[in-house]
């Protein structure tokens, strides 16, 4: 049967674009002047992530991998505004990391309960009647709405587990995670029993509980890809601490001492950091221990190493419990589950100046100006924040606007009109 658990995940997000505003006057039998009541389009869905605690895995995004929230819907006469495009929620396991497909940089990790807007719906355009003032009775123009934003996005589910296990394939983690928790895996003897990761909480007390993942068997190489460790190494990048399960009996015919090195070389080769994550040696199978050298080389190895090493044998349920509460006792001092900061910033848009734009002056002395790097512009900024605006203003000089509005008589105090945001001008 195939794999099911599904870990990354490549899709496509796009937010609606905003209603365009209508062009429409007020007529009716016996009302002499209706004016112009043209309403505003509304504004385009935006795409939210929201963690949802009953997914343990990112396979619904291996079969839909685009997604776009509505638009919203134009304006209507009657002053009547176009209809919100509703807001698309995505589902995400708990834990999962929001790149940006083209840089690898983090957007957002869904470890918390907070809802995170991945791509913002586009503005919807004025209606005519948003213009009208006392000296423009009667505009006869109205804004189209922006287009929402559009991200390539790598999802990447990293498990939220307090304490990880690792260890060469068949030397007892899915016992011994079984035996200490609820879990189920499934348990045979021979490699790879474990396809993908398995979670359990341990009780180690009253009030005192942790999540307990079966990391599936990393073997030499795994940092390059051999076996399955390069799929799931990720897995233990959030952990606390890692008990190290390792065959103290060599059953399998290889060195408990070597086993132990082997791993750790692998670990520190994936991610540095875990080099130093502090780890309790569990020697299992020593019910059936030939040779008590074997153990003793491994406990000298450990005590060199500066790690904790408790013999055990998991299917017998010996020297379990003395385990589980020294990993409850370091848990207690050692800092919460990481949480990885955003570094994300978003890049302004790519703008073609050579676009022409359309500069009209009305008879009121307004000035409209419309164009398509005009709008992509529009879309990117943010103009109740005063650094984007302050972006804002110096694109729209660079681009030689200004400067074309001063040779067509723009006068200080002039209204220039942009879309959905006017503003005086002022040399």
């Amino acid at each position: 049967m195939a794999n099911s658990f599904i870990d990354k995940a490549r899709i496509t997000v796009k937010a609606g674009n905003g209603g365009n505003g209508v062009i429409s006057f007020h007529r009716e039998k016996y009302v002499a002047a209706g004016g112009p009541d043209g309403g505003d389009g509304g504004r385009g869905g935006s795409v939210i992530l929201q963690v949802d605690d009953n997914l343990s895995t990112l396979m619904d995004f291996r079969y839909k991998r685009k997604y776009a929230a509505p638009s919203g819907m134009d304006g209507q006469g009657a002053r009547k505004s176009g209809r919100d495009g509703q807001d698309l929620v995505i589902k995400v396991p708990r834990g999962t990391l929001v790149r940006d497909a083209e840089s690898g940089e983090i957007m957002q990790d869904m470890s918390g309960g907070e809802p995170f807007v991945l791509c913002r719906g586009g503005r919807g355009g004025w209606g005519n009647a948003h213009f009208a003032t006392p000296t423009r009775q009667v505009p006869r123009f109205a804004k189209g709405g922006l287009p929402g934003e559009s991200h390539d996005v790598v999802l990447e589910l990293k498990l939220l587990a307090d304490v990880g296990l690792v260890g060469f394939p068949n030397v007892g983690k899915s016992t011994l995670l079984s035996v200490v928790t609820r879990a189920q895996p499934k348990i045979a003897n021979y490699h790879f029993t474990t396809l993908s990761p398995n979670l359990g909480v341990v009780y180690a007390g009253e009030g005192r509980s942790f999540v307990l993942a079966d990391i599936p068997g990393i073997i030499e190489g795994a940092s390059e890809g051999a076996g399955l460790g390069h799929d799931f190494l990720r897995h233990i990048d959030r952990c606390r601490l890692l008990i190290h399960v390792v065959d103290v009996s060599g059953s399998e015919g290889r060195d408990p001492v070597e086993d132990l090195d082997a791993i750790n070389a692998e670990l520190s080769r994936y991610n540095a950091d875990l080099e130093k994550r502090p780890q309790i040696i569990a020697a299992n199978k020593s019910d059936i221990l030939d040779d008590p050298e074997k153990l003793e080389r491994l406990r000298r190895r450990a005590a060199e190493l500066g790690c904790p090493l408790f013999p055990i044998s998991a299917a017998a349920h010996q020297g379990v419990d003395q385990l589980m509460n020294k990993v409850s006792e370091m848990l207690s001092i050692l800092p919460p589950i990481a949480v990885y900061e955003p570094e994300y910033v978003p890049k302004p848009p790519v703008i073609d100046y050579s676009q022409p734009l359309d500069v009209q002056r009305l008879d009121d002395g307004t000035w409209v100006v419309d164009g398509p790097w005009l709008q992509r512009l529009m879309s990117s900024v943010n103009l109740n924040d005063y650094e984007s605006r302050m972006y804002f203003d110096k694109t729209l000089r660079e681009s030689g606007l200004y400067q074309r509005l001063e040779e067509m008589g723009i006068q200080d105090g002039d209204t220039v009109s942009l879309y959905d945001f006017e503003f005086e001008y002022q040399r």
